[in-house]
């Protein structure tokens, strides 16, 4: 029995990408006899909660701040204060279990936990990168980047392993640390869950959507707008919808208004897991027109419900989108040429058709079984 410390500052609902991952990992974790999990998480309100997944596989809820308005956008403050709080509720945690390893989510602030937990117990520890906590990924994150730059590949360095959830975040690691030995393990998406429903999308519109839940600066949704407002004119029966809440929403809202654009784009906000499926499966065309991404959840879904996707050359998109099969890629915020290539998908419906196709079979290749099952492997390799 193998028995794992997980720390991830971000689960549902909290959170986007990372905290979706680790659920499902979770989830599949409880299927397996030769683990013993204890996820160490923040809570959404100002108490202490404790959930059982299974027998085998725990999660502590700890409170940071966090309530409803302020889910789906992490301060420096909400982090400080989950490494401060994971810290010390971790050694309690040590002094009940022996465990094998901790595996922490994002370097920072998750794996400065596991890192003084080696510090002081001599526990090994395995990293996984998923996109903010590598430098570069984030202009927001510029300041921080600089002043923890040597601190992130120190944790790095000490880790027994570092994963990668795509090929472009360990390409972006190593701009940091070139020597550093990463692997990777994509995520993965549920195929059951996410399928298409083609009786649900409206015949008479073609619906673009960007999924997810966060709205950024980095997801590029301004240039999207502005594709839209080029498209608009000779295709009235374009409309796009934008899910989720952030710290960019007022700035888009008004950058809708000021273009006229109040009838073709709507804002729906905050949008439950269980509503997830029906607004890829309404939908006609996935866009992701992010400046940084680890592996994007969203795109994964958007797969699997079998759309065509146009996309940034960004994380793991070049593992997931074959340029003219199930979609098309475009130049970072350059809003002319994802209108084009929109036009390409938008003009042709038989294409949109065949790139869906292929987009739908890419996804039936991955799974969160088989993520869990080489995490599993992982560990083991680590005990032994």
């Amino acid at each position: 029995m193998k028995k794992v410390l997980f720390l991830n500052y971000e689960y549902p609902p909290l959170g986007g990408g990372a905290a979706n991952a680790t659920l499902f990992i979770l989830r599949e974790y409880a299927k397996l006899d030769d683990l013993d999990v204890d996820l160490v998480t923040s809570s959404v309100d100002e108490k202490y909660h404790l959930e059982e997944i299974s027998g085998n596989v725990r999660v502590h809820r700890l409170p940071i701040g966090k309530n409803e308005s302020n889910l789906h956008f992490q301060s420096q403050k909400d982090l400080l204060v989950y490494t401060w709080k994971a810290y010390f509720f971790s050694k309690k945690l040590i002094k009940e279990k022996e465990y094998d390893l901790t595996h922490s989510f994002f370097t920072v602030p998750c794996g400065a936990v596991s890192w003084l937990l080696w510090m002081q117990y001599k526990i090994p520890y395995a990293i996984s990168l998923r996109g903010s906590d590598v430098p570069g990924y984030s202009d927001r994150f510029g300041f921080i980047y600089k002043t923890l730059s040597f601190f992130i590949k120190h944790i790095w360095n000490k880790a027994e392993v570092v994963v990668s959830n795509s090929q472009g975040l360990k390409e972006l690691a190593h701009k940091t640390d070139p020597e550093q030995e990463i692997s990777v393990i994509y995520n993965g998406v549920d195929t059951e869950k996410f399928k298409p429903e083609f009786s649900k999308r409206d015949q008479d519109k073609i619906l673009i959507t960007m999924g997810g839940t966060r709205i950024t600066h980095r997801k590029g949704i301004k240039h999207l707008i502005e594709a839209i407002d080029l498209l608009k004119d000779k295709y009235p029966d374009v409309v796009m919808e934008v899910m989720g809440e952030g710290n960019a929403k007022k700035e888009l809202e008004d950058q809708v208004d000021e273009l006229g654009l109040n009838d073709r784009v709507k804002f729906w906000g905050v949008t439950s897991k269980k509503e997830m499926p029906t607004c890829y499966q309404r939908a006609d065309i996935f866009v992701l027109a992010s400046f940084n991404e680890g592996m994007s959840n969203a795109m994964l879904e958007a797969l699997a419900a079998g759309l065509p996707i146009v996309s940034t050359r960004t994380g793991g998109a070049e593992e997931l989108l074959g340029d003219g099969e199930n979609g098309y890629f475009i130049e970072k915020k350059n809003s002319k040429d994802l209108a084009e290539k929109l036009e390409k998908i938008i003009s042709d419906k038989e294409l949109r058709l065949q790139m869906g196709q292929k987009s739908r079979e890419k996804a039936l290749e991955m799974s969160w079984e088989k993520v869990a099952q080489k995490y599993d492997e992982l560990y083991g390799q680590l005990v032994r």
